[in-house]
């Protein structure tokens, strides 16, 4: 099996941390893990993102509309080979979707959440 094909089986792919103030969410993340968080600028948000290396799952903390602290985490779920089968069947399944199908920069692929029956929000993410 290829590198590329072992990522496409993995489920986990992403996650994310609300944050109301990120300088100080991620000097706190910074300080207790010992590291340098990468500064992005994300589809709608600032984020700065874990230190990692290919292949790997990262994830960053986030300040945007939406993210709110308290909540939890969100993790993003891999939806290969299609973000849009997935997501339609989150209704049918007692969901809501929170958030379309949103492009990302070219290469990086689609993402979108939903509230699942016990309220939490998850995402989902596809290469393709």
């Amino acid at each position: 099996m290829t590198l590329k094909e072992q990522q496409r089986q993995s489920r986990v792919v992403w996650f994310e941390i609300p944050a109301k103030d990120l300088a100080r969410a991620t000097a706190f993340y910074e300080e207790i893990l010992q590291i340098k968080m990468v500064p992005h600028q994300g589809v709608g948000a600032k984020m700065n993102i874990f230190p990692y290396a290919e292949p790997a799952i990262s994830g960053a903390v986030i300040e945007a509309e939406g993210a709110e602290p308290g909540r939890g985490t969100v993790v993003y779920l891999n939806a290969d080979p299609s973000l849009d089968a997935v997501l339609g069947r989150v209704e049918a399944a007692g969901g809501t979707i929170v958030l379309g199908r949103t492009e990302l920069p070219p290469g990086m692929g689609v993402f979108a959440q939903f509230r699942d029956t016990e309220g939490n929000v998850t995402g989902i993410h596809a290469i393709s």
